[in-house]
């Protein structure tokens, strides 16, 4: 079936390529049209929203500024965990954890054991620096190799304004990112499940521990646009979560994740002045809610693929080809629609099943991808069979042997090849062929051999009539 695969694929391949030349006009019109809308003005020097789905920036700051970034460091301390421990490891205190980090904290002792989900709770709930120093430990063997696992995650992501030196976010000289680096980071644990339920955990108890045997542990999110830790007036109903950081050289720093009407939106504020995080924050959302809306590709998109009522496949009854990703999305001006936007086919050879992606750009901007996936087509084959004269031929009980009824239940098809009709239609093929070539020389050289047939015939001379009468000529000349 590989062949048939490969057959299809590139098939859909071409398709693709001509419905992408062959593009409405109207897409080229929208150009002159596409409008951004601008965002409001924030105290923080930086800050950025981000669309989860597409990584769409639909409001930017002073984007890859660097700036330190306090405790929202410990999103990527708590994704490097998650990808590489599990839940239950027991996670146990060294003296650095406990001695060399300051600020925030749980208060835990030396020699104290917890489950590293417990210690992630206290990580980004409580911005406990010794629990993020401890997990450090536990999962890089040492703080040195966890802070290089650090900044090879964040390069791999793409981040080029940023050095981590640190698992907790304090303060340190080689320890900055930028508002752009740090939503990159933000958006990628967003995509780890675990991560969203801690980030987006109100309230969580650490039980009774080896050091704490007569008290729990209560932790309740730092984040006041979930939960309201003192006060409530920064409660935003569409929090998802987030994580809270704050030292004197760093200013205010905060990281929100936040959904609706399908819209998932993270928003990163650097070096803001007191509580102007918040506000800020609070503004650039509902900026980015009234203004944008996510579209999705394969119920809008009408420039590359037909539509339901005609999608009856290229061949016969077969399904399409091709189709489009069903989840794929853009994300949009509230005022435009999909096709307003620009595309154009990347293709992408790392997946067999994807033969490429549509690009959708909109005011200089790219706002979302759809995969190009190749479709389960199902062709049918004949069953052909090695040993021929063998099937054609049944044994009897007897042992003699007997023809084979195709048509008895449960026998094989067998697929024969008559030579005699095999070499009577290759000689109707030819002497169709022949004929042919010979209408196509005939038409071809028509006026040719019409002027030789014309130049051949003999005319009859002029006078005739004259000629034939030399006798009276004769005799007339003789009377006179």
């Amino acid at each position: 079936m590989k062949i048939y695969k490969r057959v299809i694929v590139s098939f859909g391949c071409t398709l693709f390529a001509l419905f992408s030349v062959c593009k409405p006009a109207y897409a080229q019109e929208a150009k002159e049209n596409q409008y951004w809308p601008d965002g409001p003005e924030i105290l923080s020097a930086a800050g950025i929203v981000m669309e989860a789905g597409t990584g769409t920036i639909l409001y930017e700051k002073n984007i890859h500024d660097q700036h330190y970034p306090a405790s929202i460091t410990k999103i990527l301390t708590t994704l490097l965990a998650l990808e590489n421990s599990k839940m239950d490891e027991v996670v146990t205190f060294s003296h650095d954890s406990v001695y060399k980090t300051e600020g925030s904290g749980i208060a835990r002792d030396v020699g104290e054991q917890m489950t590293m989900e417990q210690c992630l709770y206290g990580v980004m709930l409580a911005s406990a620096n010794e629990c993020a120093y401890a997990v450090a430990e536990h999962v890089g063997g040492n703080i040195d190799a966890f802070i290089q696992m650090m900044n090879d995650r964040a390069a791999a992501l793409g981040c080029q304004n940023t050095h981590f030196n640190n698992c907790n976010g304090l303060p340190d000289e080689q320890h900055y990112v930028s508002a752009y680096d740090m939503a990159l980071i933000a958006r990628e644990a967003y995509k780890n499940e675990a991560f969203r339920i801690i980030c987006g955990t109100k309230s969580y108890t650490i039980p009774f521990t080896n050091k704490h045997t007569d008290e729990e542990t209560p932790l309740h999110n730092h984040h006041q646009m979930l939960y309201p830790l003192r006060t409530r007036q920064y409660l935003y109903d569409y929090c998802m979560g987030g994580k809270t950081g704050y030292t004197s050289v760093a200013n205010y720093t905060l990281v929100t994740y936040a959904e609706k009407d399908g819209v998932t939106l993270i928003c990163v504020i650097l070096d803001s002045p007191a509580e102007g995080n918040y506000n800020d924050t609070r503004a650039l959302l509902d900026f980015c809610f009234d203004n944008f809306k996510v579209v999705n590709v394969s119920e809008n998109e009408t420039s590359y693929m037909q539509s339901s009522r005609q999608n009856k496949g290229v061949v016969g009854n077969y399904g399409p080809f091709v189709a489009l990703d069903s989840e794929s999305a853009v994300i949009l001006p509230i005022t435009a629609e999909l096709k307003d936007a620009d595309s154009k086919i990347v293709y992408n050879n790392e997946d067999e099943n994807v033969l490429g992606n549509i690009e959708y750009s909109y005011a200089g901007r790219v706002v979302g991808r759809a995969d190009i996936t190749a479709a389960d087509v199902t062709v049918d084959t004949f069953d052909f069979h090695d040993q021929v004269k063998e099937s054609e031929k049944a044994v009897s009980p007897s042992g003699t042997e007997q023809p084979a009824d195709d048509s008895a239940p449960g026998s094989p098809k067998i697929f024969r090849l008559d030579m005699k009709m095999v070499l009577a239609a290759a000689a109707g093929l030819l002497i169709l062929a022949l004929f042919i070539f010979l209408i196509w020389k005939l038409a071809d050289n028509f006026y040719k051999i019409k002027r030789k047939l014309h130049l051949g015939r003999k005319e009859k001379p002029k006078y005739t009539t004259i000629k034939q009468n030399k006798m009276f000529r004769r005799k007339r000349h003789k009377w006179f």
